[in-house]
Order: C-alpha cells, then structure tokens, then sequence
C-alpha cells in the first residue's frame, strides 16, 4: 500500500513539475566588464551580439533576448546578463548551426577601439537550457 501510495504522489509531483514549465528555454551568459572599459564593452555587445540576435529573431532562430546591466558585488561580480531564449526545443538544439551562420554572414567584428573582446570583457559563467515556468 505504501509503494502505491508513494508512486502516485511521485507522479502526482511530476506533473505538476511538467505543468509549471513551458516550452521555452534560455541561455544566461554573465559578463565582467574589465578595467572599467564600459564603453567598448557597451559597443561589442550592441554592434555584434545584439546584431546577431536580431538576425536571430528575423529568421525565427530564437524567440527573444535581452541585455541585463547591473551592479557587480563581490559575491556577484558580473555587470551584464546577456539573455538568449529559444521558444522550443528545437531552436535550442539548433542554435550554434544558426549562430555559425549568422556570423560568417554578418562578417568581422565590429570593435570601438583596437583591444581584443577579452581585454575588457570576461564571461563568469554561462547557464544553458534554463527553463521557463508557464
């Protein structure tokens, strides 16, 4: 009787679980500006990313993106969360193939000065396949 009951509740549990999340998907890069070189950091990531991620949209690659600034702390010590959200899993499973394509499309990067993106830009950490609750 106890297993029975302890499988129903689990079940139960699942899908619930399934029923909170949706379809969408997103990627979360978190981005230290260094040397507080905000304004080539700001130019990188509005003439390349951002440019890349319109495409994105247009072609139906990606639902959605957005560039979050905030205030580094020592326990936190990203400016930027650069957002990427596929609608399905498809787009998600498919996104480096259009990526790659996008950018040997748009071509060279477009850099405010001549200092390389890692120079004053460094990625933390990166989340994949976070997922969105209905």
């Amino acid at each position: 009787m106890a297993r029975v009951s302890l499988f129903f509740t689990l079940f139960f549990i699942g899908l619930l679980v399934q029923a909170q999340q949706s379809d969408r998907t997103s990627t979360i890069d978190f981005v230290e500006i260094l040397n507080g070189d905000i304004a080539e950091t700001e130019y990188y990531y509005q003439n390349n990313w951002k440019i890349l991620r319109e495409m994105a949209v247009q072609r139906g690659h990606i639902a959605s993106y957005e560039i979050i600034e905030t205030v580094a702390t020592p326990e936190a010590p990203f400016h930027l969360m650069l957002i990427t959200t596929y609608a399905n899993k498809t787009q998600y499973q498919q996104r480096e193939k259009h990526f790659q394509a996008l950018i040997k499309e748009k071509g060279s990067l477009a850099l405010l000065n001549d200092k390389k993106p890692s120079e004053f830009r460094k990625t933390l950490f990166n989340k994949e396949k976070a997922t969105h609750w209905k």
